[in-house]
């Protein structure tokens, strides 16, 4: 297999950019002193992204899943993360074993 100069270049490009922007996020947060509506929409970010990456798969590989999804979506509101997470797996397991 043979790599391309332009392809094997653009990859490196990429890298160093993600690289930087992460290492940029991290100088930039830390001096950032973020207070009312400004820190709650930080506070969103990782459950949004969490809700982005699993609802597309729980919601396209059948109802099991998308009830499973609901019932762990209903807990996490009650219950601790590490408890989310067992209900979430058990109600999964479940509902594919009787559906």
């Amino acid at each position: 297999m043979s790599m391309d100069t332009t392809t094997l270049l653009a990859i490196l490009a990429m890298a160093v950019v993600t690289y930087f922007t992460r290492v940029a996020g991290l100088l930039v947060a830390d001096r950032l002193a973020l207070t009312g509506r400004a820190k709650a929409a930080f506070d969103a970010i990782p459950p949004a992204v969490l809700v982005a990456v699993i609802a597309p798969t729980a919601l396209t590989t059948g109802w099991a899943e998308a009830l499973a999804a609901a019932i762990t979506a209903f807990v996490a509101f009650r219950l601790p993360l590490l408890a989310t997470i067992i209900v979430g797996v058990v109600s999964v397991v479940v509902l594919r074993h009787f559906m």
